[in-house]
């Protein structure tokens, strides 16, 4: 882990607080470009009424503005939980270079957690995956957010 992928990934749990305080699954993404943030998102469906509301979609979404485009080369994706097939369809669409993600997930993750498409051979983009950044940071964000919300009747 390189010391500019710890700061990136605590800006992107700085965004999983702002889930968090809305109620929603602490999730954040931070999307970094030339060692700048260029974008950021939290996890927001259930605020947004949008299933596709995830942090990393957020701030594809956010970046496409920014930028004043859908492709986004050179980019590295930095999320507190690995992403979900959705989100990598996404990001491989949106050509994004890189994503450093913090906590493995072995039930939705796509990124070599229940699935690895990345490792598909039929896409036509390749993306740097490093994952475990701050894992256990992150991942005790969501094992203690989940705790929570079963302890209320």
């Amino acid at each position: 882990m390189s010391e500019q992928d710890e700061i990136f990934m605590r800006a992107a749990l700085a965004q999983a607080e702002r889930a968090q305080a809305l109620g929603e699954v602490p999730i954040g993404a931070v999307l970094v470009r030339d060692g700048q943030v260029v974008a950021e998102g939290w996890n927001h469906p259930i605020e947004s009424h949008d299933p596709t509301a995830h942090a990393e979609i957020v701030a594809l979404r956010a970046a496409g503005q920014v930028l004043q485009n859908y492709r986004l080369p050179g980019t590295t994706m930095y999320v507190t939980l690995e992403p979900c097939p959705m989100c990598i369809g996404a990001m491989i669409h949106a050509r994004v270079s890189r994503i450093v993600f913090g906590a493995h997930d072995p039930k939705t993750g796509a990124a070599g957690g229940a699935l690895d498409l990345l490792g598909d051979p039929t896409h036509n983009h390749r993306i740097e995956v490093i994952g475990g950044v701050l894992g256990e940071e992150c991942g005790n964000r969501l094992r203690e957010f989940f705790r929570q919300k079963r302890a209320v009747p």
